[in-house]
């Protein structure tokens, strides 16, 4: 079972960078495909990118393509995920979440992911 906590959410004017932080513990985090998601107010949780156990393949939302960059360090049980460009339509509660699901590509489909962080808020206003 692996443990996830995000961090590095903030309130950036819009044209702003951000770097969210998502730490693992327990099982090992090169065991794991790692997704990035988002929830805004009143809508769905949606799948922002993903990353493969070894780094290899990675997936954006056509929404984030160009803007974002998902990485990991899989020594320091660490999943980053750099906002650059962020728009008004980027706030959001950001989560992380692990699968097993994937091998040499990943996804973002919710029911895939396992196990959740607790969210980190971005908030992109003047």
């Amino acid at each position: 079972q692996v443990h996830l906590v995000e961090s590095g959410g903030a309130l950036v004017q819009p044209g702003g960078s951000l770097t969210l932080s998502c730490v693992t513990s327990g099982s090992p985090l090169k065991n794991y495909p790692i997704g990035w998601f988002r929830q805004a107010p009143g809508k769905e949780r949606e799948g922002v990118s993903c990353i493969t156990r070894g780094g290899g393949n990675t997936y954006y939302a056509d929404s984030v393509k160009g803007r974002f960059t998902i990485s990991r360090d899989n020594e320091k049980n660490m999943v980053y995920l750099q906002m650059n460009r962020l728009e008004p339509e980027d706030t959001a509660v950001y989560f992380c979440a692990a699968t097993l699901f994937y091998q040499n590509v990943c996804g973002v489909r919710l029911s895939d992911y396992t196990s959740w962080g607790q969210g980190t808020q971005v908030t992109v206003s003047s």
